[in-house]
């Protein structure tokens, strides 16, 4: 099998951790599919690198769940079943309002700097939403989170969240042919910059509690249970 295209040769010698962070990418742009076999002699070939720095890079990309390891069988990607978004986003939303508090503790000029890096995210979603670029659109969705997150400063609460967003985008990036709801996005982002500015605690946090359970709901709606693996 040959190496997806997508994949670029490390210049110098290459780290376990550049490895990841490109393969990261490419797995939540779809390169390589859910459910799909990482081939380790193509994409080594490709990489022009060794075995052992890319097996580094599939082991910390399993630890962070993106990879699945099956024994005797190889390393696949990630199939994302309804359980598996709802835990995700179910997580997501714990971290989101805990962020929220510490955002409104933090006081004016936080949430400020907060709202200022929101807003370039949403002006540059809008442009994506009205040229029809999925990939650039879910993401920007993902941008906007994890800076809403990042402007508490926790660098905990941080970490945790950038541990999902690699497993979100992924679902967002399935929806890109049923997404029933492309022209509402910018709005319900919008919304919730809106309450941020506002200081509104309260309705913050109502706004991303519905936010995030429509995503669950229309991609729970769209996305079939994985086959359970051939012994």
């Amino acid at each position: 099998m040959a190496a997806p295209e997508g994949l670029f040769v490390l210049e110098g010698r290459p780290t376990a951790q550049l490895i990841a962070d490109q393969l990261r990418e490419l797995i939540v742009q779809g390169t390589f599919r859910q459910g799909q076999q990482i081939n380790e002699s193509a994409v080594a070939s490709q990489l022009r690198t060794s075995r052992g720095p890319l097996r580094e890079a599939l082991q910390r990309l399993s630890q962070e769940g993106i990879l699945v390891s099956h024994r005797n069988r190889g390393v696949f990607v990630l199939e994302l079943s309804s359980d598996d978004i709802k835990e995700i986003y179910t997580v997501r939303e714990a971290v989101e309002l805990a962020a929220t508090d510490i955002l409104m503790d933090a006081g004016q000029e936080k949430i400020s700097d907060t709202c200022g890096v929101l807003k370039g995210i949403l002006k540059d979603m809008a442009k994506q939403v009205a040229a029809a670029d999925w990939p650039a659109i879910a993401r920007l969705d993902m941008e906007f989170h994890t800076s809403l997150v990042a402007g508490t400063g926790n660098s905990r609460l941080i970490r945790i969240y950038n541990t999902l967003a690699a497993e979100s985008r992924m679902c967002i990036l399935s929806l890109q042919v049923s997404y029933p709801r492309v022209g509402a996005l910018v709005e319900e982002h919008q919304i919730l910059l809106d309450l941020l500015e506002a200081g509104d605690r309260k309705g913050l946090q109502r706004a991303i509690k519905r936010h995030l359970g429509q995503a669950v709901e229309d991609l729970t709606a769209t996305t079939p249970e994985p086959a359970p693996p051939s012994a």
